[in-house]
């Protein structure tokens, strides 16, 4: 039974049922996959009971067919849809955390599971902020505590009427997650209704009348009064310290958060290392504007916009002069992009939750979509609030291109003016591929004829000219023809000490 209630097999069977679904395609991260066969069993056995009461023939009703899916090519919070093609699938029902983006093609049921918390703890540390803070509460959590935010609700109310009115009187908004089956040809619908603004804790009322601003992150979503801004309010965020959670300290980064961590049962208000990545994402906004050579990295297939993105991106890296290039390689790794050495920056376009990359062991950076803007946009400044959902860029205006010969850009990092690229060579260069590459690799191999020692990945342009500037360029030809020997004798004899080499 605790199975059968932790994985929703009911719901899922009736989903299943009631859109007349034949191809299922299950999607388990990695730390849940050990149910699989389990879950597998009960929701088939589920599907099978649920033909009984028609009263149709049950050789009729044909077996769903369900398929595990594991090891996702990208995020494993992302519905993977690629991986559900493959099976002609009719939907994916998607277990464990989720980042709630949408998908492009393909409808999905999403699982949250249900992890433990201890209610009465919880609502506790989070009245005594409260009553201690004259600012509006807003209650974020990770899906996993979807479960508990009414008793969760409940128990403030209990522990408000148990207290001094003095105390009990302060505002509390608590997020609704937006909803549990998504399809890419609606809208997204809320499967409950908003809970809204509690006053006093003692009753259930919306916005009314005034007007409200509406706020959603990471598949929670909730209202706040025009009164109220969100920098002036305290986060109050249940769950574990993971990526859902440093979305939303980068997003609200002018908001006061608190974070209850349910498995220790503690209040942890120190955020400084959280609020420390932004110090870094800024450094490498500030190093991307010295690129000269720009990888933009595809972290999604399944999410809806991401082809309107990367086009966006190759638009504004060619507007500032610079040169791009497209990268399909699954989840990165320091292994996988230190085959693109040319590549002074990468630019990572998938879910919020997967964009940061901590990219320190890496040959070059790894940025976000909005970093790009900002490093790529001439005349942008940071004004401290940050992007993580690439959709929210999508309306976003291009660079103009400016002259880039009549104004030099400052470089913080170099300590001087430098001058970028003229935007107008990439544009003729992308008018015919095959051509221009050749062209420009020519040109590189007749430049390193004439300056062997000129070009550096530092002021190389293209791939084509750091490929032709590089120190190494395969075996030498030692005797004095043109064309090279059929084979090339090495060293011979044992690792431990070699025929011809020299003894100590």
């Amino acid at each position: 039974m605790e199975l059968e209630s932790d994985y929703e097999i009911a719901r899922t069977a009736n989903f299943i049922r009631s859109r007349n679904f034949t191809r299922v395609a299950l999607q388990f991260p990695d730390e849940l996959l050990k149910d699989s066969i389990r879950v597998v069993s009960a929701l088939r056995d589920k599907l099978r009971s649920l033909n009984k009461p028609c009263g149709e023939d049950i050789q009729n009703n044909r077996d769903v067919g369900l398929y595990v899916m594991a090891d996702t090519t990208y995020g494993s919070c992302c519905v993977d849809e690629v991986g559900a093609s493959h099976i002609n699938a009719d939907c994916v029902i998607h277990y464990g955390h989720t980042c709630f983006s949408p998908t492009s093609t393909l409808p999905a049921l999403f699982v949250f599971r249900k992890a433990p918390i201890n209610i009465s703890n919880c609502a506790e540390n989070l009245f005594y902020h409260a009553s201690t803070s004259d600012k509006p509460v807003v209650v974020l959590f990770g899906l996993e505590y979807a479960h508990a935010i009414k008793d969760i609700k409940e128990a403030l109310i209990a522990k408000s009427s148990s207290s001094n009115a003095s105390a009990s009187r302060f505002e509390l908004h608590c997020a609704d997650v937006i909803c549990s089956v998504m399809s890419p040809s609606e809208n997204l619908k809320t499967s409950n209704g908003h809970d809204g603004l509690v006053g006093n804790l003692t009753a259930n009322e919306d916005c009314g009348e005034a007007a409200c601003a509406k706020y959603s992150i990471g598949g929670l979503t909730w209202n706040l009064p025009e009164r109220h801004k969100i920098e002036d309010c305290l986060l109050y965020w249940i769950g574990y310290d993971n990526l859902a959670f440093a979305n939303v300290v980068l997003t609200f980064n002018g908001c006061e958060i608190v974070r209850y961590d349910a498995a220790e049962n503690s209040l942890v208000t120190d955020l400084s290392q959280q609020r420390r990545i932004l110090k870094r994402r800024y450094y490498l906004v500030e190093k991307a504007k010295d690129a000269n050579i720009i990888g933009i990295l595809v972290g999604t297939l399944g999410v809806a916009g991401y082809l309107h993105m990367i086009h966006q991106m190759k638009e504004l890296i060619t507007g500032a002069g610079k040169k791009a290039y497209t990268l399909v390689m699954g989840r990165p790794n320091p292994a996988k992009l230190a085959n693109f050495p040319e590549c002074d920056i990468f630019i990572y376009v998938s879910c919020p939750q997967t964009a940061l990359l901590d990219s320190k062991e890496f040959l070059a950076p790894v940025i976000t979509p909005f970093e790009a803007m900002l490093a790529f946009n001439r005349g942008s400044q940071w004004t401290g609030a940050y992007v993580m959902e690439f959709r929210d860029l999508l309306s976003s205006s291009i660079v103009e291109v400016v002259d880039h010969s009549e104004e030099a850009r400052f470089s913080f990092l170099q300590g001087g003016y430098v001058e970028d690229s003229d935007p107008q060579e990439n544009v003729e260069e992308d008018k015919d591929g095959a051509l221009a590459l050749a062209t420009a690799t020519e040109k590189s191999l007749q430049v390193q004829d004439k300056y062997p020692h000129l070009l550096t990945k530092g002021n190389a342009k293209s791939g084509a000219e750091f490929l032709a500037g590089r120190s190494y360029h395969g075996l030498d030809i030692h005797s004095n023809k043109s064309s090279p020997e059929p084979f090339f004798i090495g060293r011979t004899g044992k690792a431990s000490g070699y025929e011809d080499e020299k003894s100590k």
